[in-house]
């Protein structure tokens, strides 16, 4: 904890930070409108998944390039599980000429054992597209459910104001994240909406920590400025909210360099999460409270003699 409370003005330069993360929500729409959507997975667009086993550790560069010399471009492949087991999960798209059930077990044993690599196809799990199109839909509702009840919760536990701000900011840090796997042209799919459902999660506690001190001081502190106190409180739980981050971040990091393949993504999204989360709870949720508190203040409440004491102190 920092032995001194910190007197940094954040509000101050909310106009830019505000210019920020329009740019960044624009930059998201933007991004995915010139990729002509997200590059959705085999979950949402339909395919099918073929699980892999092999003698020897797989190497999977080697893999690619066998399939891209026998023209099948468009696959997927991971590892899957753990190392020892020397499995690989293959997603292949939904018109992929390598066929489905026999066809496919038998082109892929043709291709993989031409490479000497003794394979044994151990699942094979096909998704339709129409399937894929309710799993979207189902993606899509589970994030607005959670965005509804965050916004039904902190209006009724603090005030509508609060509510709304904590919303803008949880949709901003859900936006960032999904442009920054539309810039990279990631694959978007059921565990990327796990790790967004995570963010949320997250984002919502370190905003909450700055909200409850916000009310205090607003009770506390009737007579000054909304801005001033909302500066106090971001300084008041500074120190909670970075070393909170920072350890979150060095377990995320841990996962995304020493997770393996088939967790990468899940970390990778949670760590731009988190990066824009601890941002937004300071540069995105506290300014919107401002202009609302602005907007549309509260009616004014008489304070008691100890608010009165307490102020002049």
């Amino acid at each position: 904890m920092l032995s001194k409370p910190l007197q940094i003005r954040f509000l101050e330069k909310r106009r830019y930070t505000i210019y920020l993360s329009i740019f960044l929500v624009l930059s998201t729409f933007l991004s995915v409108l010139l990729h002509g959507g997200l590059n959705y997975g085999i979950d949402f667009r339909g395919g099918t998944n073929v699980q892999i086993r092999f003698d020897s550790d797989p190497d999977l560069n080697q893999l690619r390039e066998l399939f891209a010399n026998q023209g099948y471009d468009s696959i997927m492949l991971q590892t899957f599980g753990a190392r020892e087991d020397r499995e690989i999960l293959l997603g292949l798209p939904i018109d992929s000429s390598l066929g489905t059930g026999e066809s496919l077990t038998t082109n892929l044993q043709q291709i993989l054992q031409n490479a000497n690599t003794n394979p044994e196809i151990r699942r094979v799990e096909t998704i339709g597209p129409k399937v894929g199109d309710e799993l979207k839909e189902d993606a899509l509702l589970a994030v607005l459910i959670a965005l509804g009840l965050v916004l039904i919760y902190i209006s009724i536990r603090f005030q509508w104001r609060f509510g709304i701000s904590a919303v803008v900011c949880l949709l901003h840090d859900v936006l960032a994240v999904v442009g920054v796997f539309s810039l990279f042209d990631k694959e978007f799919n059921l565990t990327i909406i796990a790790a967004l459902l995570t963010v949320v999660g997250y984002s919502l506690n370190d905003t909450i920590v700055v909200f409850d001190r916000v009310r205090e001081n607003l009770a506390k502190f009737r007579k000054r400025e909304t801005e001033e106190l909302l500066d106090i409180s971001i300084n008041e739980t500074l120190s909670r909210t970075l070393l909170t981050s920072a350890t979150t971040l060095f377990v995320v990091t841990m996962l995304l360099l020493f997770g393996g393949e088939i967790i990468h993504d899940f970390a990778f999204a949670l760590f731009v999460g988190i990066l824009v989360g601890t941002y937004s709870s300071i540069y995105v949720a506290s300014p919107i409270f401002l202009l609302l508190q602005e907007k549309a203040p509260p009616k004014p409440a008489t304070p008691s003699t100890t608010e009165i004491t307490q102020e002049s102190q």
